[in-house]
């Protein structure tokens, strides 16, 4: 039997959709059924609204129990906030996953070419890894890669993974303008290195992240351990043909550095990627993942071909920090609401950086402190409760904390997942002062629409029920439906906790059902002519022998054959 490594299970899974095919824009995006089967260009609007995440904290939440608050207090959490960033990003997605399928149309005959001699090379793949490059190089897809560089806890997994949401991940193709095509399309697929950082682990983690979206078995055929990098290569190349891959997003590459990997192999790996298998790529990483693109220019340009977002902190006199700071601070759960002072805001700034998850973080803790503190009846939020909080609830993270604040970059080297190289500052996202503009006057706009208020309300009520961690047989998709149905069938002043309960109820149900229909059906075979006779017989204090010969099954050999011969 063929061993197989422990490959990581958690992987983003979307939507599945049927192909509905819809007109293009830009000329170079007619006629192809890749391109047509996705939603159409986002704008900024589409992006404010299906990107935010803004936990639902009520008067009546805040008027409960300190017990109760303190578990309210978690859903701050799930807080997304848009800001220019998360706009640049989804600009170079949405761009990235288009142009790649320029030179992968299924309808074209290039396209029909590749296939077909992938097909050869798979039936002779022991050799064809040797000269997969000359064969492939007459129709090579060159695509593009995008590169995401920055500090720990930033929100680039967060963002990327929103970003990726908003398009379906499997389309399913059966007819393109009255023509048979069926075909199953997968928009995107995104992975993590692997801690051991091997190469050959990663190409697993391709297989087994298929695997688990269409219940194939690629990982057990082309994943077993003898098998070398560049076979496994070969098999990703024809999966990505196959299922017209729109972008591969590999995460946390920083891994890679913790392996016996030579850089050049790992950056000949990332070309190859692009080059050969034909699949656009973003690769995220922090600091210390800049080191694989160093020394080999032109290898690291072409790995990041359309360019790399160093992705900083936000800076303590920017608006993108001052709007995100004054979002976050409605999210109080406390009795008194506290102000929030110029000196609140210099030592919020101070302890957090401008790291968003860190600045979650600590407005967590600093309300839990507030709520529990002895000294603190009225639970203020002021400056010596958050420092309080930052020395005594993080102090883990401090020395790191302390090394970004005072610029000493000494320290810094021994932090290295915090570090932003000065060399590649240049290269730093520019902060669209206009562009933010509009996203605050469009994010107050939209908080008072009942639109937003009803995805807002199927967001938290989604992430609450999925919290739960009972519902053994449902996926993210089953609740987001039941969810939906639930809000879309109901007023929008309908109090969280009623729809709430209804929804677990649902929830419980539609789990049982399907708990029901996995349950293998045991038939009822019938039991053999000869033994249901006897046990008549037997019932009838009768013998076998005479109800037998009585139903036929006793044959007379002098009557029925003598005779007849």
């Amino acid at each position: 039997m063929r061993s197989l490594v422990k490959i990581n299970d958690l992987v983003l899974k979307g939507d599945f959709e049927e192909a509905i095919y819809k007109n293009q824009a830009l000329s170079e995006y007619h006629n192809n059924p890749f391109i047509e089967a996705l939603p159409p260009i986002f704008d900024e609007d589409d992006v404010l609204e299906r990107f935010m995440v803004t936990p639902r904290i009520t008067m009546q939440d805040k008027q409960g129990t300190t017990n109760i608050r303190y578990h309210v207090l978690k859903r701050i959490k799930n807080f997304i906030q848009p800001l220019p960033i998360h706009f640049e990003v989804e600009r170079r997605l949405s761009t990235l996953i288009r142009r790649g399928y320029l030179a992968r149309n299924p309808l074209d005959k290039t396209f029909l070419e590749r296939i077909r001699v992938l097909h050869q090379l798979r039936e002779d793949e022991d050799d064809s890894h040797k000269f997969i490059n000359e064969r492939l190089n007459y129709i090579r897809s060159t695509a593009d890669s995008l590169s995401i560089i920055g500090i720990s806890g930033i929100g680039k997994t967060t963002a990327i993974e929103r970003l990726l949401l908003m398009y379906p991940q499997v389309i399913k193709h059966d007819m393109y303008k009255e023509l048979l095509f069926n075909r199953t399309q997968i928009v995107w697929l995104k992975i993590d290195c692997p801690y051991d950082g091997s190469l050959s682990t990663l190409c697993k983690s391709f297989f087994k992240a298929i695997d688990d979206l269409l219940g194939t078995r690629y990982l057990e055929k082309f994943g077993y351990l003898n098998r070398i990098t560049s076979t496994m290569l070969l098999h990703m190349t024809s999966l990505a043909s196959m299922y017209g891959i729109g972008v591969l997003v590999i995460d946390e590459i920083q891994h890679l550095l913790h392996s016996k990997n030579d850089q050049e192999e790992m950056l000949n790996f990332f070309v190859t990627l692009s080059n050969t298998v034909g699949i656009p790529t973003v690769i995220i990483g922090t600091a210390k993942a800049q080191r694989l693109f160093k020394g080999n220019f032109r290898q690291a340009r072409r790995a990041a071909s359309d360019g790399a977002i160093i992705w900083d902190r936000m800076d303590e006199t920017s608006e993108e920090w001052e709007f995100f700071l004054e979002t976050l601070w409605e999210l109080q759960c406390l009795k008194t609401s506290s102000e929030l002072t110029d000196d609140v805001k210099k030592a919020f700034y101070d302890e957090c950086q401008g790291i968003t998850s860190v600045a979650v973080c600590l407005f967590i803790l600093a309300q839990e402190r507030a709520m529990f503190d002895e000294d603190n009846d009225n639970e203020i939020i002021n400056a010596k409760v958050i420092k309080k909080t930052a020395k005594i609830d993080m102090q883990i993270i401090q020395p790191m904390m302390k090394a970004i604040r005072t610029n000493n970059f000494q320290e810094m080297i021994k932090y290295e997942d915090i570090m932003i190289n000065l060399d590649e500052l240049m290269l730093n996202h520019k902060r669209d002062s206009e562009l933010e503009g509009r996203i605050r006057k469009g994010f107050k706009e939209r908080q008072h629409t009942l639109d937003y208020k009803r995805r807002d309300m199927i967001e938290n009520l989604c992430v609450e029920i999925s919290a739960l961690g009972i519902f053994n047989s449902l996926n993210v998709i089953d609740i987001k439906n039941l969810v939906t149905k639930i809000i879309g069938n109901n007023s929008i002043e309908t109090d969280f906790n009623i729809l709430k309960t209804d929804a677990i109820q649902q929830a419980i149900a539609l789990n049982q059902q399907k708990n029901v229909k996995k349950e293998p059906k045991i038939e009822k075979k019938e039991s053999l002519p000869l033994l249901l006779l006897r046990t008549k017989a037997v019932e009838k204090k009768q013998h076998p022998y005479d109800l037998l010969k009585t139903k036929g099954y006793i044959k007379q050999p002098l009557k029925e054959y003598y005779f007849n011969y």
